[in-house]
């Protein structure tokens, strides 16, 4: 979600749905080119990753622990091991929300917009070839 939401303004509506619901790898061979567009989504990962366990308690199973948004593998995985457990309630609920979606889209752009502001991130580095 991160990559999808930080490379809008090059990629528009098609980078949201596949960058978002599709694999932020379509962005591998811009990170092998500037791998500092890499940063934004590592620094929200970074803060929601301790959110995620400490405020929310939520859990994951082995199978789509990681995957995040991509195909939604992360969240259904997040829900079924919540289910499982006995753990899924509106508070787990609103936690996914946050932890999988909400919280990563904005601190990534506010990152990758004082690294635009800066100059560590050009016009175009995120650019999906194709």
């Amino acid at each position: 979600m991160q990559f999808a939401v930080i490379s809008f303004r090059e990629n528009k509506w098609g980078g949201i749905v596949s960058q978002g619901l599709g694999t932020s790898m379509l962005q591998m061979p811009n990170i092998m080119t500037h791998p500092q567009i890499w940063i934004p989504a590592t620094l929200a990962s970074a803060i929601t990753g301790p959110m995620a366990t400490m405020i929310f308690k939520l859990e994951c199973n082995g199978v789509a622990a990681g995957m995040g948004t991509c195909g939604l593998v992360g969240p259904i995985g997040c829900f079924s091991a919540l289910s499982e457990s006995g753990n899924l309630n509106w508070y787990t609920m609103l936690g996914m929300a946050c932890i999988c979606v909400i919280t990563p889209a904005i601190l990534s752009l506010i990152f990758s917009e004082i690294m635009r502001k800066l100059g560590w991130i050009k016009e175009g580095y995120m650019k999906l070839q194709g």
